[in-house]
């Protein structure tokens, strides 16, 4: 659902005889999805009484989805559910504590640096979030890669998009979209791929649904096993087999390139590895891929005549793509074809990645990951450390140049009591990680469990040692970079409850109490300065948007020069930070999927999101207007599949996997593959026991983007007995969470 900013209800207080306290309007950015919406607050006290979007200003252009409206909610704001005071336990058999700052900050920096001592500087890790806004993902990579030594950080991000970072890097040599929203104006052809755009990025799909309705030569491919609401407004629904993206991909590339549907000139000038690419293409059997699809050729046909006539090429895609033992593949069988057909670098075409997380791609600027350093930097990389460690002013040899554990492998390290101490901040991993089972033995087992969070009770804070209250969105300022590379600041509207504070500010203070230097910031506009000059010259380079630019409106990176106006389009002179100066054609011959069904889990699984909900629901599942369209855990299954297995529409089914198991309410449809099932991450123990659908998800990861398998693994269903449908059937319990 979106709502235009001229349909929300005015909230500014009525006509009273005596004067209230005085309306304070402010602009700020939604803290949900990748779209970066750019918002008005209208603030009375310490509340939000209106919610509304510039209809000249970009992205969002006045529009906001039904999460963003809803932003004003009393439950968002209340207190009753907050973390505001830190809290600590010196011994696991103690009960949590309220403690003072200067308390938990001098515990902290006992406990990790006799960890350190006794075990190694790898024994710690951080594992964060593509919530945090830039200044705190760059203190916490300040404060871990540079101070306390370990690489041993990570976010949840890699859960999210690290194959797209990957594909960009293989491809281009250089992470980062080349594309902005203003291609969605000018695109003649729309490609969406593993997103579902109508549910997710909303207010983007509504832009493409207008331009479509304006020029119906403008068309719609959507490739996807479900048929979506984005499948559901598609010129063509392709309704691949689950894990035969790239066989998909390969099959249109080769169809087109017997039509003579390529690029010469483009190619001769501005790629590399094109030989090796068309004869692995002319080596396929089109036939196998087909069936592989296991796709009516007729579909195949549709497309490859929508494609096979020069249309600036659009293409969407986001988790579906990413979250894949293939992952990196399917982003560069993409890239290729556009390369192929030289539809990149120009308005309305190129390759899109869509961030799910409102500073995932600021994350990624600022080197969050555990291979990276900000500026688009390695650990790896000799000039790249000495860079960072001049900028630090820390000892040559600081920085170590080993990439630390990723997500899943971090998780592992710790349920084998190799890494001891581990520091989450804003995410949820007991709810949110694949098979979670691991994930709650991880903090079983950790000595020291640090959480950092804005709301309480939450399922991973139950583990935690020191509860570290964060101020949430709307009670700090902070930068957020959206898909497009569009760099936004987002105004403080009051305070926060308690004492909590900005997650930038409690990195720094645990920095100070630790005995560190270079963490003695006072506002998030000194660590914004620092940062932006740690990127001039690098491929992301902001250096030029400074805070007073920022105060002003949001740009977008490249910005070199504080009299740049930002790069709308990258690589429009065919120009790529390659050793050659060209894009490269990538060859992916690796296997399938990591787990297929058999006898005793003949199904596959595949998750995703719902329109109301967000991630873990700590925000979200606060708010009645956006629970009332899917308010319980469902899974979706074929009618066929249904009668085969006497599954009636919603009753109870249990979803049993290799790892776990979890219960849903039935909801049959036409509208998905017979032998899938669909069922969302977004609810955990904290709305009830045993719905927790990442207990049965697959930590197999893509060997290059370390990206986890979540969008496919084995399980079969089973119905509840009639019996134990009151014991088994899913009940909300008091609080709900998220990361």
């Amino acid at each position: 659902m979106i709502l235009d900013s001229s349909n929300t209800t005015p909230g500014a207080p009525g006509n009273h005889d005596t004067p209230g306290p005085a309306l304070r309007r402010r602009a700020a950015v939604c803290p949900y999805c990748g779209v970066g919406c750019r918002i008005t607050a209208d603030v009375v006290g310490e509340r939000i009484v209106n919610i509304t979007a510039d209809k000249q200003a970009v992205p969002n252009y006045g529009m906001l989805c039904q999460k963003g409206a809803t932003l004003k909610s009393p439950g968002i704001w209340d207190a009753s559910g907050r973390l505001k005071y830190p809290m600590m336990r010196r011994r696991r058999d103690e009960p949590l504590r309220r403690a003072t700052w200067d308390e938990v900050a001098e515990f902290i920096a006992e406990r990790l640096h006799a960890i350190r001592a006794e075990h190694g500087r790898d024994a710690c890790a951080f594992y964060g979030s593509g919530q945090l806004d830039t200044e705190a993902s760059y203190v916490f990579n300040k404060l871990f890669k540079g101070s306390l030594g370990t690489n041993n950080m990570d976010t949840n991000s890699r859960l999210c998009m690290s194959s797209a970072v990957s594909g960009y890097i293989q491809s281009f040599g250089c992470d980062g979209p080349p594309t902005s929203y203003e291609d969605l104006f000018e695109a003649e052809v729309y490609l969406v791929a593993g997103a579902n755009m109508a549910v997710n990025h909303p207010v983007l799909f509504n832009m493409m649904r207008k331009r479509m309705a304006r020029r119906p030569h403008v068309k719609l491919i959507v490739l996807d096993p479900r048929r979506t609401q984005t499948a559901a407004a598609a010129d063509i629904h392709v309704p691949l087999v689950p894990g035969s993206d790239v066989a998909f991909l390969h099959l249109i590339s080769r169809r087109l390139l017997d039509r003579g549907r390529v690029d010469e000139a483009y190619i001769a000038a501005h790629t590399e590895g094109f030989d090796t690419y068309r004869d692995h293409l002319m080596s396929l059997d089109t036939a196998a891929l087909l069936t592989e699809c296991d796709m009516d050729e007729a579909v195949v046909d549709r497309v490859v005549e929508m494609l096979a006539r020069p249309a600036r090429l659009l293409s969407l895609y986001c988790q579906g793509f990413n979250q894949s033992v293939r992952g990196v593949d399917k982003n560069t069988a993409l890239i290729n074809l556009h390369l192929q057909l030289g539809e990149i670098g120009k308005p309305g075409a190129g390759p899109f990645s869509l961030t799910g997380q409102p500073n995932a791609m600021g994350g990624r600027e600022v080197g969050y990951l555990c291979h990276q350093l900000p500026g688009y930097r390695f650990v790896t990389d000799d000039e790249h450390r000495a860079a960072v460690e001049r900028h630090w002013r820390l000892a040559p040899g600081s920085i170590s140049p080993a990439p630390g554990l990723s997500a899943v492998p971090m998780f592992e390290s710790l349920s084998r009591s190799e890494v001891k101490a581990i520091w989450t901040a804003c995410t949820n991993p007991v709810v949110s990680m694949p098979d979670t089972a691991t994930t709650r033995a991880a903090l079983q087992r950790a000595e020291l469990v640090i959480h950092q969070d804005c709301y309480h009770p939450t399922e991973t804070g139950r583990f935690a040692d020191v509860l570290l209250p964060a101020a949430q969105w709307g009670e700090k300022t902070g930068t957020m970079t959206n898909s497009e590379r569009l760099v936004s600041r987002s105004q403080k509207l009051f305070d926060a409850p308690g004492v909590a504070m900005p997650d930038w500010w409690i990195a720094a203070r645990i920095g100070r109490a630790m005995g560190f230097d270079g963490f003695d910031y006072v506002t998030s506009e000194q660590v914004w300065d620092e940062y932006r000059q740690l990127t001039a010259g690098t491929l992301c380079d902001q250096s030029g948007i400074t805070n007073a630019r920022l105060a002003s409106g949001p740009l977008r990176w490249p910005c070199p020069s504080e009299d740049h106006p930002g790069t709308v389009r990258r690589y429009d002179d065919g120009e790529f930070p390659t050793p050659t100066g060209r894009a490269r054609f990538i060859t992916a011959t690796a296997a399938g999927a990591d787990e297929t069904p058999d006898d005793d889990y003949p199904m596959v699984l595949t998750t995703g999101r719902i329109a109301g909900q967000w991630h873990t629901r700590t925000r979200t599942g606060k708010v009645p207007e956006l629970s009332r369209e899917d308010p319980e855990p469902f899974v979706e299954m074929h009618p066929a599949d249904a009668k085969a297995l006497g599954l009636r529409d919603g009753h109870p089914v249990r979803i049993a996997g290799r790892r776990g198991a979890a219960i849903a309410k039935a909801r049959i449809t036409a509208g998905i593959r017979r032998g899938l099932v669909f069922a969302t991450f977004h609810f955990g123990d904290g709305y009830a026991a045993g719905v927790n659908i990442n207990d049965l998800t697959n930590p197999a990861f893509d060997p290059i983007s370390k990206q986890p398998e979540l969008k496919y693994c084995a399980v079969r269903l089973e119905p509840v007995p009639v019996s134990e449908a009151g014991d088994s059937d899913p009940v909300p319990a008091e609080a709900t969470h998220d990361g």
